[in-house]
């Protein structure tokens, strides 16, 4: 068989044609087969060995990934015991025309399959599990975040081989604990870290864009802690007539004790040690970044509306100067309260001075804050001196430090601006984000060297973790396609 490459560039328009094919004519009908399939991430299903639904879109896409037929491409379903399952995928480096010699480095594909839970709020004729594509949107739970990074891998490979490019070695790591917090990973690497090589470039396609219409770059993302912060006063629900004005309630000391984190006007968190400085490099891509999306970086969320005396207002966002808006979602950090227990719904709330009130916290750190120190920290702070000495208590759940891109390369800043503009018809965006990918900071420090092009499909309202989560299928086309021309341009 001749190996031999026919041409050493690719061809942009053949490669967006082919790929718009596999993703019309396949892709999408298997990210709505995978988007029925309720594969919750191990924190939010502990039984998931026994329900089987990771298992089984884990054995959906290798189905799918083999019955391409990718020339050279050896797949393999890994398990460790105890352990959620991962895909790993091997292509060899191809030889380009003249026999040339390719790149020893290799390309590390990464993205998961483990989806986060339901959430409520959906719109009548949608749902979690139940997939509808309309008007070129994907929705349902885990399509975007980010069920179709293993097939946009295996189509950004694919039209590459279509064309008999020389490209370099490729390994594809596909998880089922990223929702989870990575935690199954580490071991993974360790077990396959003779087979991954000299990584030169990660593709992680399990980020954001700041809008649909150029190729957006992760620059940075924010470090998380997650727990339950839980006060205790009682042991049992007593009559609030009887027990109120003596008895403390466990919901105002919960108050009490977030104060000590959170400034509740400004929404700042005390703690100096929880900040950190900006560099300089992302203040100025920040500041680009805004001149670009403008007042859409507060705009694009679905604020609350409500009629006020024939008015119609709606709620504020926390700043709308851009600059500060992008600042303070991707180098601030921030608490959320994304659950709480010991709370009963409103139809069966009674007077009721209850014993107990739980909250999950989820705790967002700036990329060079290590994650370890500050649950350490944050431990500490809400448990010692408790009012009234109520019993409080805080239960560490996951944690991962955050990550700031390496400096970009020439090759590699210029592969991404061609992509960009080849499929988009604009400049490449730099964008830090908001969310935690563990894995980022595992493979920064393991690879230092390595060009990382962290890129996703979770534009405006695309709603990751809430409710109408979509897929928005023409970007993700495209930047299928710009994934195979970068790789395609990598020395």
């Amino acid at each position: 068989m001749n190996t031999r490459a026919s041409q050493t560039v690719l061809d942009t328009a053949r490669a967006l044609d082919d790929i718009t094919r596999l993703w019309d004519g396949q892709i999408v009908r298997q990210l709505s087969d995978y988007i029925a399939i309720p594969a919750k991430s191990p924190m939010f299903d502990p039984q998931w060995a026994q329900h089987g639904y990771i298992d089984t879109v884990v054995h959906n896409a290798a189905a799918w990934v083999e019955a391409q037929k990718v020339e050279g491409l050896k797949l393999e379903v890994i398990r460790l015991e105890g352990r959620t399952p991962v895909l790993f995928f091997e292509l060899p480096a191809s030889r380009g025309a003249g026999d040339a010699d390719v790149s020893a480095q290799t390309v590390l594909m990464y993205g998961h399959l483990d989806k986060q839970p339901e959430f409520s709020g959906w719109r009548n004729d949608l749902g979690p599990w139940t997939p509808k594509y309309e008007d070129g949107k994907l929705y349902g739970r885990g399509g975007a975040d980010d069920g179709y990074a293993v097939y946009a891998s295996i189509a950004a490979l694919q039209a590459l081989k279509s064309q008999q490019l020389a490209h370099p070695r490729v390994v594809g790591l596909i998880e089922t604990c990223e929702e989870s917090g990575s935690y199954d990973l580490l071991p993974y690497i360790d077990a396959l870290r003779t087979r991954l090589g000299d990584v030169g470039l990660v593709v992680c396609l399990d980020s954001g864009a700041g809008n649909y219409d150029q190729l957006w770059l992760t620059t940075s993302l924010r470090g998380m802690a997650s727990g339950v912060l839980k006060v205790e006063i009682l042991t049992e629900g007593v009559h609030s007539g009887d027990a109120s004005g003596v008895v403390p309630s466990s919901f105002r000391i919960m108050r009490q004790v977030l104060d000590r984190l959170e400034d509740s006007k400004t929404g700042r968190l005390l703690p100096q040690s929880f900040h950190c400085e900006v560099p300089a490099e992302r203040m100025d891509q920040a500041r680009a970044t805004a001149a670009i999306l403008g007042e859409e970086l507060y705009k694009r969320f679905p604020w609350a509306h409500y009629d006020c005396e024939g008015d119609t207002r709606l709620a504020l966002p926390m700043t709308t100067d851009p600059v500060q808006a992008l600042l303070n979602r991707t180098w601030a950090p921030t608490l959320s309260v994304t659950g709480a227990e010991g709370l009963p719904d409103l139809q069966n709330a009674g007077n009721v001075l209850r014993p107990y009130t739980a909250f999950k916290l989820s705790l967002r750190l700036p990329p060079l804050v290590e994650a370890a120190t500050a649950v350490q920290e944050l431990k500490a702070l809400l448990e010692d001196n408790a009012p009234y000495q109520a019993r409080v208590t805080f239960e560490g759940l996951s944690s991962a430090t955050g990550w700031n891109a390496p400096e970009t390369a020439p090759w590699f800043g210029r592969a991404l601006d061609a992509a960009s503009r080849n499929f988009y018809g604009a400049p490449c965006g730099f964008i830090g984000q908001g969310g935690t990918i563990p894995l980022m900071n595992m493979l920064s420090r393991g690879f230092p060297r390595a060009q990382m092009m962290v890129c996703g499909v979770l534009g405006p309202r695309s709603n990751a973790h809430g409710p109408n989560e979509f897929l928005h299928v023409p970007y993700a086309r495209r930047l299928t396609a710009a994934v195979a021309q970068v790789i395609a341009q990598m020395p």
